[in-house]
Order: structure tokens, then sequence, then C-alpha cells
């Protein structure tokens, strides 16, 4: 994702404190060099590097640890507060009214239009009535794509292709959508921002007076984003922002030095190409993960929800030790639903996958894949009773999933680790964290 680079060099420099066997001046001064580079390659503002530095020797040298905490913890936490305070600001969630409506300002290539249907799937997902209004003229074909993202998200869309002046799309389509809890509007975008777009945005806000503006910028911008993030929230005054591209190989320091800069808070963040690729910005988890803290919260939610779409059968075989090869296929379905593995260890804190290389996350995943296949070569039965996968039937599963015997003993190794994990922790108030952390995908199969 974009950042890793940034949260490899930081977690390496915190490293460097745990290993260090006293907190000196030079140890800090070392430490505070290592955050600098790692916080200016990723294009983060100078002076806010500079200034957040200062912050970190100030507080270093006159905070006092609190009792029961070492002085290298008592650094490390420093250092996490202070990038959180420079780097991710404070939680602000949209302020949803009844009968609100959200404009979306961007350049072209931000992302605004794909933005548009993600945000209002998002909201269609707690329940509230969404519908899209298209009014960007400029770009081609803008309005069919926004139909048909519309479509795929179950959400209505508005507008008139035909018409080239968003004004009078506005003015036509706002009485279309008085029912609605939510309506978005995607405004166009330019090349560049230029006084023609200015003027644009400023009359369609004017006729649609939304009670949130929030700017799409995207996390490969560089250092132009807090110039872009300036000119959008003098024109119509930014409430918040839309970061996007969090997926890419992009730096991502200058998007988020733009918006601290601004004093704008980050609202969502747009992490893939999928719909469902789309988040609430959560600043203490964001940092924690970029430390390497992990967000076993967040895994630990993602894995109950497999459960529960495994039914009730699935959860009661589970906390009574019943667990079947059936029950692992669910399992194994759910972790893919919760997306890929290197996703998912991002979330694991520092030692239990954060820094796990590419070749064996992609490893793991084509072995999950190809367990996959060697359970849908099995008969109903047997998935339900894998005592009695003797030799044959072995041997025919393998043929039967163009596979070898080895992986399907490997299956069957995977299984019974599984199942003895399940058997003991099932009716254990913590038992989903412990679980977690024995999970052995990248290291058991």
């Amino acid at each position: 994702m974009a950042l890793e680079k940034l949260g490899k060099a930081l977690r390496e420099s915190l490293r460097k404190i745990a290993r260090a066997g006293y907190i000196d001046k030079e140890t800090l001064e070392a430490t505070i060099k290592d955050i600098q580079r790692a916080l200016l390659s990723s294009d983060v503002n100078v002076k806010l590097v500079f200034d957040l530095s200062e912050r970190i020797k100030k507080r270093a040298s006159e905070e006092k640890p609190t009792p029961g905490v070492s002085p290298r913890e008592h650094i490390v936490r420093i250092v996490y507060e202070e990038l959180l305070n420079a780097l991710a600001g404070k939680q602000e969630s949209l302020e949803l009214k009844g009968k609100d409506k959200i404009m979306l300002v961007g350049l072209f290539g931000s992302g605004k239009t794909t933005t548009c249907a993600k945000l209002g799937k998002y909201l269609s997902k707690k329940g509230l009535k969404v519908a899209l209004i298209g009014t960007d003229v400029w770009r081609p074909a803008a309005f069919e794509q926004l139909r048909q993202l519309g479509e795929e998200a179950n959400i209505d869309v508005y507008g008139n292709p035909k018409e080239k002046n968003p004004v009078k799309i506005l003015k036509s389509e706002l009485g279309k959508v008085k029912d609605y809890d939510v309506v978005i509007v995607d405004s166009a975008g330019r090349d560049a921002f230029d006084k023609e777009l200015g003027e644009e945005l400023k009359k369609i806000s004017k006729i649609v007076s939304p009670n949130e503006k929030l700017l799409v910028l995207p996390a490969d911008i560089g250092q132009k984003a807090a110039e872009q993030a300036k000119e959008f929230n003098d024109i119509v005054g930014i409430d918040g922002v839309i970061l996007t591209k969090l997926d890419s190989s992009a730096k991502g320091g200058g998007a988020l030095s733009a918006c601290a800069s601004l004093g704008v808070p980050i609202k969502f963040v747009g992490l893939g190409e999928k719909l469902d690729d789309f988040e609430e910005f959560n600043p203490t988890k964001f940092i924690s993960k970029l430390l390497g803290m992990g967000d076993l919260e967040t895994l630990i939610k993602k894995t109950q929800e497999i459960f529960k779409e495994g039914g009730e059968g699935f959860t009661e075989n589970i906390t009574k030790g019943k667990f079947t090869l059936k029950d692992l296929y669910t399992q194994i379905q759910g972790m893919r639903k919760m997306g890929p593995l290197k996703k998912i260890f991002e979330m694991l804190p520092m030692g239990f996958g954060a820094d796990i290389s590419e070749d064996k996350l992609q490893l793991s995943q084509e072995k999950i894949n190809r367990f996959t296949y060697i359970m849908d070569s099995m008969t109903p039965y047997e998935l339900e009773n894998p005592d009695v996968l003797d030799r044959s039937r072995v041997e025919r599963i393998a043929k039967g999933a163009g596979s070898s015997v080895e992986e399907v003993r490997a299956l069957i190794k995977h299984y019974n680790f599984t199942k003895k994990m399940m058997k003991r922790f099932g009716k254990n108030k913590r038992s989903m964290e412990k679980l977690l952390k024995g999970f052995r995908f990248n290291k058991g199969l």
C-alpha cells in the first residue's frame, strides 16, 4: 500500500530504540534523524518534519516516564503521539443531520467518480437511502461511468448526459431526490485547477447548499497536494478529505501533510478498486499500523464476521470441538472475503507479520487456493467425516484436484492443527485473539 516504505523505515527506527541498552542523547538524535529521512523520502512537508522533530526532542528531554513505563517505551509513545498529531489528526466523521447533501470535488485522475459510488454504498449499508447526481459535463462518458457504478452499488443515479450545463442539470434533478436521506453530487474536475473550475464549483455549491464538501485527493500526488488542497479550500471551503489510491505504490506523505497543514480532517480512505475497498479514516489505527503496532481490533471483527456467515451450526461445531473439513472450507472462504493475505498480516503487531515478504504471502495464498481445489474434489461425506480419508481416497482426491498426495496430506495436517486450536479456544472469551496469533497460514502450510 501507499506509505509502505515509510512504515518499514519508521518501524526500523523503533526497533533501534528497542534494541538500545540505554536511551541517551546520542541514541535519541540518531533515531530522530532516521525518522526525518523516512518522512522526507515519503514527501512529507519539510517544515512539518522539522517541527515534529523538535517536539519529539522537547518532550523526550522534559517529560519523565510514568511509573511502570521504561525509557524506551516512553520514547516510542512520544513518537507515536507526535506522528498521530502531525500526519493523522483527530478522527472526524460525517455530520449527517437528515436529508443531507454531500458535494465531492477534485481534479481529473483523483478517482472522484468511483469514490462517489464508494461513499454512496458505504452510507447505504448503514440503512440510508442514497442518490447520486452526476454534474461532470467535461469528461466524456462521465455520467455513464457513474450510472454503471450506481447500478453495481444498487444506488439510484440522476443526471442528464445530453445537457452540458451543470447548473441546469442540478436545477432539474434536485427536485427528484427530495425523498432520499443522502444526496451525493459528483462535480466536474479539470487537469489542473483554474478560474473556470472555481466559478463552476461556486455555482454548484450555492445551488446544492451541501452540509459536507469533501475533496477527493489521491495519495500519489506528492508535494502538489498542499497547493491543490488550498485552492479547493479557498474556493468552496473543504469540510474534509477522502484520500484515494492508498493501495498504490505512492509515497503518500505529501497528501497527509497537506491535510495537516490546512487543518482539514481526512474522513475516508480508498484502499482499492472495488466499491467495498473504502472505509472511515481512523487516525489511531492508521498510525498504529504504520508503526507496526497492528490493528487486532479490526482483524478480530472481520474474523467474527466469518463465524457469523458460517451459520449457527458452524459456531456450535467450533465451541463443541466438532470441526470438520466443511467448516474449514467455510473458514477459508471467509479469509478470501477479508481480502489479500498481505492486508490481513498488516493488521498484526510487529513480530506477528507486519514485515512478512511478498513471496511468503503469495505462496500462502497459492496454498490456500490449492487447498480449496482439493476440498472441492471431496464428497460431502468426506468433508463431514475427515477420519475416513484413507490412502485410496487421498489418491483419488489428489487426482481429481490435479494435485499431489503430499498436498492432500498437507491439507489434512493443517485441518488437524486448526481443529485442535478450535477445540482449545472455542469456549474461551478471548479465544479469537489467541486464535489469530496462533494462525499459521504463512508458517504451518
